[in-house]
């Protein structure tokens, strides 16, 4: 087998015990020009998902490795873990739950080899969600196009493919909140979409709740864009420019009208400016905890134990580490 595989296939695995399984017996039997091998990582998951994917390395039939990692962290997180231990030519993320299904990997990295795009993500023309899934989804990716320069119409998909070239270079990032999609837009413009399959939830329900996705939403709001920071002051801009013409109002009413001013007006204006005011300041206090935590250096992941099967064997593990290394 060669020492560089033409794919390499990342998946997360976090409560997916009754579905990981299938799923890499499904990529096993893929046959791909050049060779692949499949990256799990384990996200501290509390199901017994570890010793399932510590049975498949015992029985592997491609290259597989099993990345542990010591706690929860997130799934762009341990996509990053994954990432840093892949050694294919093209790289394809994918979950751990058969949404996606695994014949869909050659159509994608047949599209990614002929059209030569650096990063093609899949979408669907129905997708399998719940409904305030479906429209998280949407809402965060029409943020996407105006925080992150996206170009209009792409769908960001966990299911993507991408090039060595942008996998070394993603990879780079050693900051506690990744955000995927915003470090592949800030490497690369070389982007292809493809339509593929989207197939119902067959084990479990959705590991992102509607606090896991807030978190995501905030690591690309506020880790990828100073925008919102802009936003705070051209609101305070606006406001201060109302406030301009209010003072004039009220100077104008005490000079010509004997009326006093209602306490209703004023508790609505006090009520408008603070809660405007600590909006802001808890934006800044976001921007300064992340900076905090970051210059602090608060892991990305932190790797537990990674293992490889027999099938790592069969090939030279000295290219294997020198590609490994060349990426980090």
């Amino acid at each position: 087998m060669n020492a560089t595989p033409a794919l390499s296939i990342v998946i997360p695995v976090y409560n997916g015990a009754g579905s990981v399984g299938d799923l890499v017996a499904a990529l096993e039997g893929l046959e791909v020009p050049g060779g692949h091998e499949i990256v799990l990582v384990n996200d501290c998951s509390p199901d017994d998902s570890l010793a399932v994917c510590q049975s498949l390395l015992a029985r592997a039939r491609v290259p597989l490795t099993l990345v542990n990692l010591s706690r929860n962290f997130g799934e762009h997180n341990a996509v990053m873990a994954g990432l840093r231990h892949a050694a294919g030519a093209h790289v394809i993320t994918m979950d751990d739950d058969l949404q996606n299904p695994p014949s869909e990997v050659l159509r994608l990295l047949e599209y990614a080899q002929s059209s030569g795009k650096e990063a093609v993500y899949t979408y669907y023309a129905q997708k399998k969600h719940a409904f305030w899934r479906n429209l998280g989804s949407r809402f965060t990716n029409r943020v996407a196009d105006w925080l992150l320069d996206k170009p209009k119409g792409l769908y960001l998909s966990s299911f993507r493919c991408l090039s060595a070239f942008v996998v070394r270079e993603i990879t780079r990032y050693e900051g506690p909140f990744p955000y995927l999609d915003g470090l592949i837009l800030q490497v690369t413009q070389s982007l292809g979409r493809l339509e593929v399959q989207h197939l119902p939830r067959t084990h479990g329900r959705s590991n992102y709740t509607l606090r896991r996705l807030v978190r995501l939403w905030l690591n690309m709001v506020v880790n990828f864009s100073v925008m919102p920071l802009r936003l705070a002051t051209f609101g305070g801009f606006l406001l201060g420019l109302t406030g301009l013409f209010g003072a004039i109002w009220v100077v104008l009413e005490a000079l010509f009208d004997q009326t006093p001013p209602g306490w209703a007006s004023i508790a609505v204006a006090v009520l408008l400016l603070s809660g405007v005011q600590l909006t802001m300041l808890g934006l800044i206090g976001e921007y300064l905890g992340r900076l905090y935590l970051t210059a602090n250096r608060k892991p990305q992941s932190v790797v537990k134990d990674v293992t490889l099967s027999a099938t790592h064997q069969l090939r030279q593990p000295d290219d294997r580490i020198g590609t490994l290394a060349m990426r980090r």
